[in-house]
């Protein structure tokens, strides 16, 4: 697998098929997920399979934000072990991302990969 930049600096892996995988931007998927879907590389399968992974990372995080505000005691006790979890998870889809791997997060994966974007 070599790499190479292109003309606006990101970086992509050439696979032995010819296959190019936009790397920047699957990464980028996991920080703010519809950033990819505004450029042209919304059409690249890798880029779609990490935006929606990334998707369905936001929503834990949300249902995991009211469940912490909003349940007394129990939420409250849960939510910072939850956060936790959330980073790691977050972590590992980045490091899949940066590999040029399309591998499900850990509990949510299944959820993005059924994901219509």
């Amino acid at each position: 697998m070599e790499k190479h930049r292109e003309k606006e600096g990101a970086v992509h892996h050439q696979e032995s098929k010819g296959e190019k995988k936009n790397i920047g931007m699957a990464i980028v998927a996991y920080i703010l997920f519809f950033v990819p879907l505004l450029t042209d590389d919304k059409n690249d399968p890798f880029v779609r399979y990490h935006v929606r992974q990334g998707l369905a990372f936001l929503i834990a995080a949300i249902i995991v934000g009211i469940f912490g505000t909003f349940v007394p005691i129990i939420g409250w006790i849960l939510f910072f072990p939850l956060q936790l979890i959330l980073l790691v998870i977050w972590i590992m889809g980045v490091v899949h991302a940066a590999k040029g791997e399309e591998k499900p997060l850990p509990i949510i994966g299944k959820f993005g990969e059924g994901l219509k974007i």
